[in-house]
């Protein structure tokens, strides 16, 4: 077995002193790696030219193309915005997601002295359901409902919205209890 060249490569390290005078500036282990290393290359020369090492990274081919290019495409990262969009565009959700946004702008659509009182309750079938907090606010709005038609399909498109339903205040019911009449109807306007 050759004998290491320098006390790096044996794994001790002798308490010699330097053996030219330059080498007293320098760290010891330092200078050990140094000498490692040049021996080395030299050990490599000696069995051939050496050749760089080039990286390249094989890039996998499904079905014959690539899996990434120089350009964009729908596999790269995306923004969320454009994420969101597409798959409320595949499930069908944009005109939900739409009536939702305009539920959310009631008062800026229909004004903050009626949306104190009218808010919308459900959207099925193009037809939005408002309810009212008394029965006068509930003529009212339905006068005003082709015009909130209009409004509506402005903002959301033409043809989504194509009938509001105007319904009055949550009221108890007068049918039951012990001071009822049959056939009777109730008392009428209590609550407007």
């Amino acid at each position: 077995m050759p004998e290491p060249r320098n006390s790096s490569e044996s794994g001790f390290e002798s308490e010699a002193a330097p053996e030219r005078p330059d080498e007293a500036d320098h760290d010891k282990q330092g200078l050990d790696l140094a000498k490692s290393l040049a021996g080395r290359l030299k050990q490599q020369a000696a069995n051939g030219p050496i050749k760089p090492v080039k990286r390249t990274r094989r890039r996998p081919r499904i079905d014959g193309a690539q899996i990434s290019s120089a350009r964009p495409d729908d596999r790269d990262p995306q923004k969320l915005t454009n994420t969101v969009g597409r798959l409320m565009r595949d499930q069908g959700w944009e005109v939900d997601v739409a009536v939702h946004g305009v539920m959310a702008r009631w008062p800026s659509i229909v004004g903050p002295e009626m949306a104190e009182h009218c808010t919308p309750e459900s959207y099925e079938n193009t037809v939005l359901t408002v309810r009212t907090s008394s029965t006068a606010w509930a003529t009212q709005l339905k006068l005003l409902a082709p015009d909130l038609v209009r409004r509506l399909n402005t903002e959301l498109g033409d043809g989504t919205v194509t009938q509001v339903n105007v319904q009055g205040p949550h009221t108890p019911s007068w049918r039951k209890g012990p001071r009822t009449i049959r056939g009777g109807r109730g008392p009428r306007d209590t609550y407007g």
